[in-house]
């Protein structure tokens, strides 16, 4: 079979990216273009600014990909776009992007879940192994996956409130650190002790996830030890948030894996960046001799490549969109 390149796109929050993906595995060439410094100025991403920002620099990250790959839209076989979920102004930017391109250049298009791509982040120059479990920890979303092949997904649990990325975001708040929280928090938690007493989430025999309490609890904490006039060591609880925050996830995990008689694991979505987050996870699958499959932290935070990347098995299933695809801001993987 010749290579399938794919032109994909992602614009689902704060990033635009679009890359070159052949055969689901090689990045050609990838460019991301972060708005971080704007929407630090806000405290977090302001949609309405974040989707005007995509429709200003999108041609220009496209003419730079296809500069860094030396290739022509015309040479792609496809072009792949994130539809969802998202915020829906910036979703729209990158759709309406990828049916332009679909049209004047006569290639099918692709319609991809953001949270698949995350999954398939973990395919780049690598190989999914199945059946899987597929651990997804993102700002927006906390689940657990069971994978038995391309594109077959059961979901076995999920937050019920918060996803522990947004968790992170609202500790990060409270404790006067600056956008993005999450890589604050874990900087901070390094020179920490774990001497805050927590509590445990939903320590029950479902593979279900909870971060409301957990967060509010830090909240209650810091509010009324700034009311005693008693000093915060924000070192020690940065460190004690983010154990019991990695705690919730092994917890759950370790019982998927003495259930389910799976021995691969995925971490996939933005938090999987987060080191202690990976070293833990790694030491669980190694208890289980289970197989740990790791996103380069480039792939981890919202990137085109991982969209190419979960778009490839779609091409080969043929599995196009029309031009009239709109954007979805929650669409689920299943």
């Amino acid at each position: 079979m010749k290579d399938i390149n794919i032109l994909s796109i992602e614009t689902s929050c704060d990033e635009t990216s679009i890359a070159i993906v052949k055969n689901g595995v090689e990045v050609v060439a990838l460019t991301i273009l972060t708005q971080m410094d704007t929407h630090a100025n806000f405290g977090g991403v302001v949609p309405e600014i974040a989707s005007r920002m995509h429709s200003e620099n999108i041609t220009m990250v496209l003419e730079e990909t296809l500069q860094k790959a030396n290739m022509r839209v015309e040479d792609c076989d496809a072009i792949a776009v994130t539809y969802s979920p998202g915020l829906l102004g910036s979703l729209l930017v990158g759709i309406e992007f990828a049916k332009v391109l679909s049209y004047v250049y006569e290639k099918p298009l692709i319609k991809v879940n953001h949270l698949v791509g995350h999954i398939y982040a973990n395919k780049i120059d690598n190989h999914l192994k199945f059946p899987c479990l597929a651990l997804i920890v993102s700002g927006g979303h906390t689940e657990l996956i069971k994978m038995t092949g391309d594109y077959e997904f059961e979901k076995l649990g999920e937050t019920q409130d918060d996803a522990i990325g947004e968790a992170f975001d609202k500790v990060a708040r409270v404790l006067g650190l600056t956008y993005p929280g999450g890589p604050n928090v874990e900087r901070l938690a390094l020179n920490g002790q774990n001497t805050y007493k927590l509590p445990t989430m939903l320590n029950d025999d479902t593979y279900n996830f909870s971060y409301s309490g957990l967060k509010s609890s830090v909240i209650n904490l810091v509010n009324n030890e700034r009311q005693r006039g008693n000093e915060i060591r924000k070192e020690d609880l940065a460190c004690s948030f983010q154990i019991a925050a990695v705690d919730e996830l092994k917890r759950k995990l370790e019982l998927a894996l003495k259930n389910n008689n799976i021995k691969n694991v995925i971490l996939a979505g933005g938090v999987s960046a987060n080191k202690y987050l990976r070293k833990e996870i790694a030491d669980l699958c190694a208890k289980y001799e289970a197989s740990l499959d790791l996103p380069e932290f480039i792939y981890c935070t919202d990137n085109a490549a991982m969209i190419g990347a979960a778009a490839f098995p779609l091409f080969l299933k043929g599995e196009f969109a029309d031009l009239d695809l709109n954007a979805e801001s929650n669409s689920k993987i299943c």
